[in-house]
């Protein structure tokens, strides 16, 4: 969760629910044109965002039932939510991007073992830069919500398609270049190109997926905002003890705060709830414990 992802719950929602909607949309899309433009040029190029683009359809359909389950309230049995949801549906996707990878190169390797012409060369470039539109439409808003959002599993579902575009200029340049130079090797070189960069995008969201699934702190400009707020509040003498972490849309913020020890419990407990209300202005997609103690006494904490 990010300072920009300050937000109503509601419009969280909203906004979690159109971005796949919009990625499911795109990828059935996609692969209805590539299938068309693959049948045509029997390119192995091709094929690999083919590929790709019915491994993005299947992430999308788990990032569908993932952010629908990061949405459901906290319950008796998840009294912290349901946002890990999120990196797991993350973790899903890279398995899956891996997987297309994996295919690719088998189906390249097989190519450059006994080399094909490329045909219909025109056909497949007016498809690979219809989906260079449409992805980078796709993109541009899912860079949107996640700005309004902080969330892992759209945030992992844009990576992905920002790796689709330059997968498919790749796929164009070999198109041409298999076209222009009479080099049937090329095509599939270029696959394996491809498949190696979609490994990597794979490798991205793993690690996008489990600094949530790690209970990673919030950024330090976040953890730095946290304090200046508990310390905004004229009775606070010093906070200690901060600890963070985020779950998909939400996040959970634990801080001591000093107080003057001779202070009624009453008093204490309006302080924190001050300061409380506070922190959730600011983060609203918190869950805020705060805990109260004697300024001036011997600590020992993290931070």
């Amino acid at each position: 969760m990010t300072a920009a992802a300050v937000r109503d719950p509601a419009i969280t929602a909203r906004l979690l629910r159109r971005a796949v909607i919009a990625s499911t949309a795109v990828a059935a899309s996609l692969i209805l044109v590539k299938t068309v433009a693959y049948i045509a040029t029997d390119s192995v190029s091709l094929l690999s965002s083919l590929i790709d683009s019915l491994l993005d359809l299947a992430a999308s359909l788990v990032n569908m039932l993932a952010v629908r389950h990061a949405l459901t309230p906290a319950d008796d049995e998840h009294r912290f939510g349901h946002g890990k949801a999120e990196p797991l549906a993350g973790l899903a996707q890279a398995g899956f991007i891996a997987g297309s990878a994996v295919l690719l190169f088998v189906e390249a390797a097989r190519r450059l073992a006994a080399p094909e012409p490329v045909t219909n060369t025109g056909v497949g470039v007016a498809v690979m830069v219809f989906s260079i539109l449409a992805s980078l439409a796709l993109v541009t808003y899912q860079r949107h919500v996640v700005r309004r959002t902080g969330s892992v599993a759209i945030g992992a579902d844009s990576l992905h398609y920002q790796s689709d575009l330059l997968l498919n200029g790749a796929v164009i340049v070999s198109l041409l270049a298999s076209r222009w130079l009479t080099l049937p090797w090329l095509d599939p070189l270029f696959g394996i190109a491809i498949g190696a960069f979609i490994l990597w995008s794979a490798l991205q969201i793993v690690r996008l997926s489990t600094t949530q699934l790690m209970d990673r702190e919030l950024p330090d400009a976040e953890r730095e905002q946290i304090r200046a707020i508990a310390l905004a509040h004229p009775d606070v003498r010093d906070v200690h003890d901060l600890k963070t972490r985020a779950a998909g849309p939400q996040a959970f913020v634990q801080i001591h705060i000093e107080l003057d020890g001779d202070m009624t419990l009453r008093r204490a407990h309006a302080i924190a709830d001050a300061v409380e209300a506070a922190i959730r202005h600011e983060f609203p997609h918190a869950e805020v414990i705060i805990h109260q103690d004697p300024a001036g006494l011997e600590r020992h904490g993290l931070g």
